[in-house]
């Protein structure tokens, strides 16, 4: 186990290091930088061009952009392993306070979409192979499909459109009440984003929770007919020990081997949602950084998020050697 769990650090570092070298190069390679951009808006403005020039130059020099891309990254990369993200040329602020600002939610809403998820998804897609054609196996595998049919964001417009028409409602979008979105964290605060949150999260985690749903239900019907699992019936133990201590130990694999990739994917899947409802998540905020090519903050949230795909796999990892007897891991 400390070997595997040592060679899998190792494999960590070197992603990390390709991501982070892969992820500066691609921002980079459009056309011009936040500059041309600055300088674009700026002449929109009317503003005089002495100012502009000025500007411009001032904003070359405070950020280096007048050196090479690679003295650049070198900088950027050596401040990251020391923790500091470096400056977000667009709000002129550091990029780790506006990383953040959103961070903590999105983890928050991501994390609970997948406990939403395994909640609703792990008992029906049970139920539905253990119902095996019958009319609670018709109605989910119906919803199922619907679910994964549908995208989140459509299902968030249908939100709004039926929050206004059909409730009267004028503030349906957002994680807060307006009085709370700028106030400080307290007890008051809390239970109105819980208030909030429960739609987000059956919107973000709709279409996971259906596809993971149609997922359990084919892996229980393979597991059912595995041959031990006729020699428990045998043995006269119950079905509950038969369905929970046999079938669903080896049937949940392949979702818990998924968590890892699932969460990047909550996150990223979430921006359109983010960006329809006003929410205060990371997507919208990595989206704007790469439209106004803001390389630090962009490649930032982008290191970011391959560091939690990276350590998602590695626990799900050691959640599979746990729950699966089968798998053993390299001593």
């Amino acid at each position: 186990m400390r070997t595997y769990i040592l060679q899998r650090l190792l494999q960590m570092i070197i992603v990390m290091i390709v991501v982070m070298v892969a992820s500066f190069v691609i921002v980079e390679l459009p056309p011009g930088d936040f500059l041309t951009t600055l300088r674009e808006q700026l002449t929109e403005q009317n503003v005089d061009p002495k100012v502009i020039d000025s500007t411009v130059a001032m904003y070359r020099e405070r950020y280096g952009l007048g050196e090479n891309w690679f003295i650049r990254f070198a900088k950027w990369a050596w401040s990251l392993m020391k923790g500091d993200m470096g400056y977000s040329m667009q709000h002129n602020r550091p990029a780790s306070d506006l990383i953040g600002e959103r961070l903590s939610l999105t983890l928050w809403i991501s994390v609970a979409t997948l406990v939403f998820m395994f909640i609703i998804a792990i008992p029906i897609g049970m139920l539905s192979a253990i119902k095996q054609y019958s009319a609670w196996d018709h109605a989910f595998t119906f919803l199922a499909l619907l679910g994964v049919s549908v995208p989140s964001f459509i299902t968030a417009l249908v939100f709004l459109l039926l929050s206004v028409t059909m409730m009267g409602a004028t503030s349906v979008a957002g994680l807060f009440s307006p009085e709370y979105v700028t106030a400080a964290w307290s007890w008051a605060k809390f239970v109105d984003l819980l208030k909030h949150v429960w739609v987000i999260l059956f919107i973000v985690g709709l279409g996971d929770t259906a596809s993971t749903i149609r997922i359990m239900r084919a892996k229980m019907l393979d597991t059912l007919g595995e041959p031990y699992i006729d020699t428990a019936r045998m043995k006269g133990l119950s079905s509950a020990k038969i369905y929970f201590r046999h079938a669903l130990r080896v049937a949940i694999n392949p979702i818990i081997s998924s968590i890892g990739l699932r969460f990047p994917q909550i996150i990223s899947g979430s921006t359109i949602v983010a960006i329809v409802l006003t929410l205060p998540l990371i997507g919208p905020l990595l989206l704007d950084a790469l439209r106004g090519e803001d390389v630090y903050l962009a490649c930032s949230i982008l290191v970011l998020l391959t560091l939690a795909l990276i350590i998602g796999n590695f626990l799900a990892d050691l959640t599979l050697a746990w729950l699966d007897p089968r798998i053993r891991l390299e001593s």
